[in-house]
């Protein structure tokens, strides 16, 4: 911890004061400092500072409130230190409207410029025109040689019917890409910064299944983002089963139960 605060002060061109281990950081070291000329800031290694310092710098870009990237290299990546006085619970609606705010960035194609990872799971981003063959290749078939064969099978057997589940060609919208609460940063009753972020070019109900994996976003948060397409709760599903499957890979067989409750809600 101590080599990746140093390294944070030198990003930011000072001298290290103090430097607090922060939780939270599964897949990545975090570490709150201060300077001796008083500044303070985040900084986070992770598998790739660079690439996630330009996914940050994109959600600020959109409108939606992200952390400032204050310093960034191939070690580390040093952003700004945001107010975190408040809960998820009071700010459903802010959180809304700032949803609403990133996915109304558009992109070309899906996919972003760069593969990402979350620790030493990859995550396959090559730019693809057509949505289902995104989410088959990039997002459901690249676990398939990392699982039991029985869930492999069923991996297979939901990829080959996307193009009957998904849209065909939806506004490619910006995402955050691993919407979840721990990655909200509230204060008071408003986001004061989206983190953690895996962006990408993709359907913007992917973030909405996502964020409901594990949270329970009120009435509020709908409102204030806008209504949903037609179709979206059979949708929900095949979007949930990514992290579901990336959660089995990284933490282990807990979270089959939940891969398992997944296909058997998308019929498969």
């Amino acid at each position: 911890m101590n080599a990746l605060a140093e390294t944070g002060a030198t990003l930011l061109g000072g001298t290290l004061r103090r430097t607090e281990a922060l939780s939270g950081g599964s897949l990545s070291q975090i570490v709150r400092i201060e300077l001796t000329d008083g500044r303070e800031a985040i900084v986070k290694n992770g598998p790739s500072p660079r690439t996630e310092a330009a996914m940050l710098k994109a959600i600020a870009a959109s409108g939606a409130p992200a952390p400032a990237v204050l310093g960034v290299s191939d070690e580390a990546l040093a952003i700004e230190l945001l107010p975190t006085d408040g809960a998820l619970s009071d700010a459903w609606a802010s959180l809304g409207s700032a949803l609403a705010t990133l996915h109304r960035v558009k992109g070309e194609r899906y996919g972003w410029p760069q593969d990402y990872a979350f620790a030493s799971l990859a995550i396959e981003n090559g730019w693809a025109d057509g949505w289902p063959r995104f989410w088959a290749e990039r997002r459901l078939l690249v676990h398939f040689a990392h699982l039991p064969s029985p869930l492999a099978r069923r991996i297979e057997a939901l990829a080959a019917d996307l193009a009957n589940r998904l849209p065909a060609r939806p506004v490619p919208s910006l995402l955050h890409g691993d919407m979840w609460g721990g990655n909200v940063l509230v204060a008071g009753t408003r986001v004061s910064g989206l983190i953690d972020p895996a962006c990408y070019y993709g359907h913007a109900e992917v973030d909405l299944g996502m964020l409901t994996l594990f949270d329970h976003p009120g009435a509020e948060f709908y409102d204030a983002y806008g209504p949903l397409e037609p179709g979206h709760e059979e949708r929900l599903v095949i979007y949930q089963l990514w992290p579901a499957l990336v959660h089995l890979r990284l933490f282990g067989g807990g979270y089959r139960p939940m891969v398992e409750r997944f296909f058997s809600e998308a019929g498969v």
